[in-house]
């Protein structure tokens, strides 16, 4: 049997971290400022920070700072993460297909 190439792990790791998917999903659609991030995401502010930090420091997230006042901080995607899109969008279509809002419930029913 073949080895896991140990870049893929990796890859497998970060997109599947929780919470990161949907930072992404989000990100795919433009420039956020963190609070409307927070807003539009299912996820605590402290989350949410490590996770853009994180993504960040994968090179995946841009983080802009505007010497406003008051300070303007937003988020976007980098070169590598929009490279990221038909992979997003590949698992969107296939959630469309094949996942049920069913599923999700037995699933959350059955981990309590």
């Amino acid at each position: 049997m073949e080895e896991l190439c140990p870049r893929f792990e990796k890859a497998m790791q970060l997109i599947s971290k929780r919470w990161v998917g949907l930072i992404l999903f989000d990100l795919l659609k433009g420039t956020k400022r963190f609070s409307e991030m927070e807003a539009e995401l299912p996820i605590s502010g402290r989350l949410l920070s490590d996770r853009l930090k994180m993504l960040e420091k994968e090179g995946i997230v841009e983080r802009n700072i505007y010497s406003e006042f008051p300070v303007r901080i937003e988020y976007s995607l980098s070169e590598k993460g929009k490279a990221l899109e038909p992979v997003i969008q590949a698992i969107e279509h296939w959630a469309n297909g094949w996942v049920t809002i069913e599923e999700e419930t037995n699933k959350q029913v059955n981990q309590s």
